[in-house]
């Protein structure tokens, strides 16, 4: 006896997500938050075929849309400051705290322990010029002994 094969639409598929490549920030103006991003957060400015801005911190980019000028596809409700994103270093969280401070860049809150994706860490959390919170992290040591 054979048995009845599942609908398409019932079929599973198991999806393997390699990692992430790009995210996208809407924000007010293009040229302030790629200023903001290179000089306080030390990523690389980069450009992309039609004039599309972003940022890079190692091998991803955050891409820069101006609320202005959406690009398409978007997102149901593109508006500046909307995104939560942390944002892992390896400076000693005092250095970025003297860094933000030296800089005018107001610290909402911090340095406070959170848990990471890979463990605990300690965090700084403060605001793009578009209002979009940005939480700095360095993952803690191990204690002795335990790592």
């Amino acid at each position: 006896m054979h048995s009845p094969q599942a609908p398409p639409f019932l079929r599973r598929v198991m999806i393997s997500i390699d990692r992430v490549d790009h995210l996208v920030l809407t924000v007010t103006d293009v040229d302030r938050a790629v200023d903001f991003y290179e000089r306080i957060l030390g990523m690389e400015a980069v450009t992309f075929p039609g004039d599309r801005r972003a940022v890079r911190l190692g091998h991803q980019t955050i891409k820069l849309h101006a609320a202005s000028e959406l690009v398409e596809p978007t997102a149901t409700h593109p508006v500046p400051g909307a995104a939560n994103l942390c944002l892992v270093t390896n400076n000693a969280i005092s250095e970025v705290q003297e860094h933000l401070r030296a800089n005018d860049v107001r610290i909402e809150e911090g340095p406070v322990s959170r848990t990471g994706t890979d463990g605990s860490i300690t965090s700084l959390y403060l605001q793009d010029p578009d209002g979009n919170l940005i939480e700095l992290a360095r993952y803690d040591e191990p204690a002795e002994g335990t790592g």
